[in-house]
């Protein structure tokens, strides 16, 4: 392991555009991260898999495979009847804690290639299994998608904002990234018929945005190209920001995400092929950066990534490198 990361730390001082990942070990298996959860010296990440996939680290470094959210036979009976084509596998979820003792999880219910679709909630009050009243409580569907619609009902990313207002981000393919209210009481959609609001589209591939929010302004994070295809993977990372979290959201060049803007964030480097599905992390002052990568050095396995992150003088969101070019 050691010999490992010496190579690596010599191979990103060659590769002039190579950040300063933190090393990782343990379960760092991961498809579609969550964003990083905190609760009590635990930190925990959610996943893509049968069930959806979970595991939790004291450091930041190393991760413990904890199980799954909904066991085999415990996937709410909902998902099969909204999504006929369903097979267990729960893609792309996002966690976030709103009260000392309230986490709201959000989840993708979807075949490959359909527009049938629906993104659930599950609750609980920790995130710790041996602390008394662990359980994932299901909220049913909060939206959902069928053929001929603009969205697909796929790749939830929620964002709390700083006046208290809940949002979610989520959308693939067809006409792009969209957005939605929740009520912060429940986690689900403020009203049946709030608005639901363009944020971005691509002509090819657009989806996993990511929705954060910075001092004046929101920030969304979404992935061009394709994913799940290992080393063939084409994502790379896009960004645009806002004044306001319904948009527009532009990018560098001022061009709106809905109209196919998105300045280049982060693409294929070195053995990290296929970045995707970011998210931000801040504890003590400090930003981490997550992802995944298909890792070309373990034939395109998809892995977790952690990078810090940092902000230029112009608000703009950038990645620390590991010397002092970029």
């Amino acid at each position: 392991m050691l010999a490992d990361s010496y190579l690596h730390l010599i191979f990103c001082a060659v590769i002039s555009t190579c950040h300063a990942q933190q090393p990782l070990e343990g379960h760092i298996k991961a498809h579609d991260p969550s964003t990083i959860a905190k609760c009590g010296n635990r930190y925990t990440i959610y996943s893509t898999g049968n069930g959806i996939v979970w595991k939790y680290s004291t450091d930041l470094t190393n991760w413990i495979y904890g199980g799954k959210v909904f066991p085999p036979g415990k996937v709410p009976a909902w998902t099969t009847n909204a999504v006929p084509l369903y097979k267990d596998h729960l893609w792309a979820p996002d966690v976030i804690q709103m009260a000392t003792n309230k986490y709201y999880l959000y989840y993708s219910v979807s075949s490959w290639g359909s527009q049938v679709s629906a993104i659930g909630l599950a609750v609980n009050t920790t995130l710790d299994p041996s602390v008394p009243g662990y359980q994932w409580i299901d909220q049913d569907i909060v939206i959902q998608s069928h053929k001929g619609m603009p969205y697909n009902c796929i790749d939830p990313s929620i964002l709390k904002a700083s006046d208290g207002t809940l949002w979610m981000a989520f959308g693939s393919y067809w006409k792009g990234i969209y957005l939605i209210q929740l009520d912060p009481a429940t986690g689900k959609r403020i009203t049946p018929a709030s608005p639901v609001t363009h944020l971005a589209s691509q002509p090819q591939a657009i989806e996993a945005a990511s929705l954060i929010q910075r001092k004046k302004y929101f920030y969304l994070f979404v992935n061009w190209g394709f994913g799940c295809k290992g080393l063939d993977s084409t994502y790379e990372i896009r960004i645009g920001r806002s004044s306001s979290v319904t948009g527009p959201y532009l990018d560098r060049k001022g061009v709106d995400l809905a109209k196919g803007g998105g300045s280049l964030f982060l693409k294929t480097e070195g053995r990290f092929i296929g970045p995707g599905h970011a998210a931000r992390f801040v504890e003590n002052g400090i930003e981490w950066f997550t992802y995944h990568y298909y890792d070309r050095d373990d034939k395109g396995v998809a892995k977790l990534a952690l990078v810090q992150l940092q902000w230029n003088s112009d608000d703009w969101p950038e990645l620390i490198h590991t010397d002092s070019h970029k």
